[in-house]
């Protein structure tokens, strides 16, 4: 049951676009309106999860991984024995 009254004001454009959205559904245009706003609303925190987990994972990701420096044209070939060398110092601390 609603028990909460919410009020603003629109453009006659989007008031005109509600009306008619909510004919053609044959439901309230209290009813369009909380659809909407549950979707949107739904969406902005899907978004904000999402951006926050990413976030997270860069952070963890950013730990474990490192830049090999340039300048080395064998770097490829030595790849695998600097990387466990910089572990093993890390390891080390």
């Amino acid at each position: 049951m609603k028990t909460e009254v919410y009020s603003w004001r629109l453009s006659s454009e989007v008031k005109s676009d509600l009306e008619r959205e909510a004919r053609e559904r044959k439901v309230p245009v209290s009813s369009v309106l909380d659809l909407a706003v549950r979707e949107w609303l739904k969406k902005h925190n899907a978004d904000n999860g999402d951006q926050e987990a990413q976030r997270r994972l860069h952070s963890a990701a950013a730990d474990c991984l490192g830049v090999l420096a340039r300048g080395n044209p064998k770097r490829s070939e030595t790849a695998r024995a600097a990387i466990r060398e910089r572990l093993r110092r890390r390891n080390a601390r």
